[in-house]
């Protein structure tokens, strides 16, 4: 195992991040913990760049916990479209309401409390403490790890729970009983300014001189990558019915799994005879069926295919046992607030631009 080295690691760092480090983002001007919370969750898989316009948009629409709290859940989908994982603002909803009805709308300040929030985990706690309450929490995001198997050449796949183990020690051995904010963004700002995931800018790094990784020429070739796995490819038939007004027919998901709660096309299964299926599960006749070409929609665990058909709407037939869960979208500007995958919204832009061209 290796040892947290004598040198001091925060006291460069430090220094390079009073020069170099990022000081203007969205959620620094003010540093609060409804704004570090929002921007942390969001950050989870995506990119600084990707984030900012979503976090502005978000914060104009709910910039406290209570506006937060008091949305319908379709509403705070619609304004995370696009963003993926959608998971990620159902709990934030279901965060900020726990918070009102349990914590008397005062956002939690122990780790113990934050970790028991829906979506909050033991990193995205500390950086809430760290940043927001200068509170001394190490956090281990994918740039931290990176940094510290690259510093000491840890050769282990970050994901791989004793190699986490060690990196959970190493981040609490590595941080200053100081300037612990400051300290938390210097470290995330390294991964994504210098310490990146591939051509690495050492001769700008302010711990280079006593990175393992450097000194042995393998900077590049860690961390070490998970073991390769192949992931499975499963089908679907994305279903756009359009009725004469322009209107195209959604379908509101389960609450849970993928794309949980957002409304959708409907979905069959491809190779069934599609005129039947529309009108017993949707109560509607369709006019000739039209098919597009296949794209594919990558998962974190799978490959989705899916094939766009469409068709017009020529009858409605008697309505389905659970109309509520179908919802009749104006592409052209519509006055309701959903969320809607981004495939989803994808194909309909398309079609829209189609029939404009």
């Amino acid at each position: 195992m290796n040892d947290v080295p004598g040198n001091d690691f925060a006291g460069p760092l430090l220094a390079w991040f009073r020069l170099s480090g990022r000081h203007d983002l969205p959620w620094q001007r003010p540093r609060t913990p409804y704004r570090v919370w929002i921007s942390e969750v969001m950050l989870q898989q995506t990119r600084v760049t990707t984030v900012i316009p979503y976090y502005l948009r978000f914060m104009e629409r709910f910039p406290d916990l209570s506006e937060l709290a008091a949305a319908d859940l379709d509403e705070v989908l619609h304004f995370w479209t696009g963003l993926g994982y959608y998971s990620r603002a159902r709990n934030l909803h279901s965060a900020a309401r726990l918070v009102i009805s349990r914590h008397e709308g005062s956002f939690p300040t122990t780790m113990e409390e934050l970790c028991g929030l829906p979506g909050i985990g033991r990193t995205t706690a500390a950086a809430i403490l760290a940043l927001a309450h200068d509170q001394p929490h190490p956090i281990l995001d994918g740039n931290v790890k990176r940094i510290l198997c690259r510093y000491l050449a840890i050769r282990g796949w970050p994901g791989d729970a004793a190699v986490e183990k060690q990196l959970w020690g190493l981040a609490a051995g590595l941080m200053p009983v100081y300037e612990i904010a400051d300290y938390t963004q210097a470290i995330m700002d390294l991964g994504a300014l210098v310490c990146t995931r591939r051509r690495p800018l050492c001769e700008a790094c302010p711990v280079a001189a006593d990175c393992q990784a450097k000194n042995q020429g393998i900077q590049e070739d860690l961390p070490l990558p998970r073991p390769g796995r192949e992931l499975p490819l499963r089908r679907t038939r994305f279903i756009i019915l359009e009725d004469d007004a322009g209107r195209i027919l959604l379908q509101q998901r389960p609450p849970t799994g993928i794309w949980g709660g957002l409304w959708s096309l409907p979905e069959s299964d491809p190779g069934i005879r599609l005129k039947p299926w529309i009108a017993k599960h949707l109560g509607l006749v369709a006019g000739d069926i039209e098919h597009g070409l296949c794209f594919r929609h990558t998962f974190s665990h799978f490959h989705l295919e899916i094939e766009p058909v469409h068709a017009g709407v020529l009858k409605v037939l008697d309505a389905v046992q659970d109309d509520s869960k179908l919802y009749w979208y104006n592409p052209k500007g519509d006055n309701r607030r959903i969320g809607l995958p981004g495939p989803v919204k994808q194909l309909i832009d398309n079609h829209i631009s189609k029939l404009r061209g």
